[in-house]
């Protein structure tokens, strides 16, 4: 950029970033949903063509099936993504509640109303409100609900002032809405409102090719959070991959932390999954002919900066965050080897200047490096 800046001039290098932003979006948006196989590819390319404009959206799909992550990915590649994100589950909330929960309420509205409070509408100000279940929502808080996709005002409980919401919409369910509709427990008005742009998320029986990919982006995140994880052999991955999974991906992701906390960065077999799994295989399942005997490989412990224990949800789906995290598929060092390994690859960088580098080096830090350093009885 010369100076001084012309205006064109400035306008274009903003047109550079925000073009920049964007795709730096897209990558990170992406790892929300892993797997290969057409319907997630073409499910991808929808959330990625909806997500730009502020249609409302619909997303079906059955419990478990990462209605969520569709919604978040959706937020995050919108033209809101730098405003709240505000979830509310429709069906977890007391009916008597719910119209406070999401219009918010004035003080003194109700008993035990001892201040005002704002609702999720509010909080969700410039951003996106996720209605998930929202099937579950009782008939006359659905007419209070097509009132603001009509007319994008609503007031608090016990008030008088009217608020506008700006706020996208995106509601989920994992019932059968025109069902409901036949049975007079669903308004259709409100139906046609919220499905402008249907979406469906599709169950792991669906997806049986992409759980080998599902189950390795599912060991990488609980790594990362610091949990205990095993290392699938190909063999307990095509058994893995032949069961119906009627929880879907939260089931699946149970089982996978539950082999973390049984055998710990430890090889797990078809002969170590649980007998409940075992005793599910088709009768007449054969395991796959494999070229070498591989295990599912979790990020390199240095590299998650001393990540702390953490709540993970395993309908996130997600694909390790950091880019130097090597996600492909092969066998696995003991744990001694790899950290080994990796000090004598990241030494070098540091041009063997310990004190003045080693902050340089995003992906380790300073404490477990020199750590490492003296257990293996190595200098810089």
């Amino acid at each position: 950029m010369t100076w001084p800046c012309t205006l064109s001039g400035l306008q274009g290098i903003v047109q550079r970033l925000i073009s920049r932003w964007r795709g730096e979006q897209l990558v990170a948006a992406g790892r929300g949903l892993v797997g290969q196989t057409p319907v997630m590819r073409q499910l991808r390319a929808e959330i990625e063509q909806v997500a730009p404009s502020d249609a409302t959206v619909l997303i079906l799909g059955e419990s478990g099936t990462g209605k969520e992550v569709v919604a978040r990915m959706i937020h995050r590649l919108s033209n809101r993504a730098d405003k709240p994100f505000v979830p509310v589950n429709c069906g977890a909330i007391p009916a008597e509640l719910l119209e406070s929960e999401l219009f918010g309420h004035e003080k003194g509205a109700f008993t035990g109303a001892i201040s005002a409070r704002a609702g999720r509408f509010e909080l969700a100000e410039g951003g996106t409100l996720f209605l998930d279940e929202i099937g579950d929502m009782p008939l006359p808080m659905q007419v209070k609900i097509l009132r603001v996709l009509q007319e994008r005002t609503f007031e608090r409980v016990g008030g008088r002032h009217t608020f506008t919401a700006d706020v996208r919409i995106v509601a989920a369910t994992h019932r059968d809405l025109e069902v409901h509709i036949q049975e007079g427990s669903f308004r259709q008005d409100l139906y046609y409102r919220l499905n402008v742009f249907p979406l469906e998320t599709q169950p792991l029986r669906v997806l049986c090719e992409d759980i080998p990919e599902i189950v390795r982006a599912l060991t990488q995140r609980f790594a990362l959070a610091g949990r205990p994880v095993a290392q699938l052999t190909d063999g307990a991955l095509a058994a893995l991959s032949a069961l119906p999974w009627p929880g879907n991906v939260r089931e699946l992701g149970n089982v996978i932390e539950r082999l973390g906390i049984l055998y710990p960065d430890q090889v797990v077999d078809i002969a170590q999954l649980p007998e409940k799994i075992r005793m599910q295989l088709p009768a007449d399942w054969q395991m796959p002919d494999m070229p070498a005997p591989t295990v599912t490989r979790p990020p390199e412990p240095l590299s998650h900066h001393g990540a702390k224990r953490e709540e993970v949800d395993p309908r996130d789906m997600f694909a390790a965050g950091r880019s130097n995290v090597d996600q492909s598929v092969g066998i696995r060092l003991p744990i001694d080897e790899q950290e080994l390994a990796q000090c004598q690859c990241v030494l070098p960088e540091m041009d063997f200047d310990l004190k003045n580098q080693l902050e340089a080096i995003e992906r380790v830090r300073r404490t477990t490096l020199v750590e490492k350093l003296r257990k293996y009885q190595m200098s810089a």
